[in-house]
């Protein structure tokens, strides 16, 4: 499979239609996965489950509508993708929680195999400190 906009785009698109588990789907079991920084979601994670559930397992009950990301950007290389998303979620206590992120993603076919996440820390931090939830 060569990787392009006709495979990413709608990929991502699930993301932002509230279907996390149909993108996951496309996420090896095995992924390496790092969330750069030094904030409550940051480490390096070696499994779809693991990161799920330190991330969006984290998040999802803090979020009105859970994690709702919109594909802002694509640049496609190879068999890499580098994805800028916008998180158009509402905190529990009300807040906006409007994130950007940007990740790196390798391909292997049409799983995603390695991606490297760079996000607001210090909005994660606040989400996480202010909000109810595991």
């Amino acid at each position: 499979m060569s990787l392009d906009k006709s495979y990413v785009d709608p990929l991502f698109a699930h993301l932002a239609e509230g279907r996390q588990q149909e993108f996951f789907a496309h996420v090896a079991d095995d992924v390496d996965w790092t969330v750069m920084g030094t904030h409550p979601l940051a480490g390096h994670y070696g499994s779809r489950d693991e990161f799920f559930t330190a991330t969006f397992g984290r998040l999802n009950p803090r979020l009105q509508e859970g994690v709702v990301l919109t594909l802002r950007n694509l640049l496609i290389d190879g068999d890499q993708a580098v994805v800028e998303l916008d998180a158009l979620s509402t905190q529990n206590n009300g807040r906006p929680f409007a994130n950007q992120y940007c990740w790196v993603c390798q391909f292997e076919g049409d799983q995603i195999v390695r991606v490297r996440a760079y996000l607001d820390s210090a909005l994660v931090r606040e989400t996480i400190e202010d909000n109810d939830g595991p």
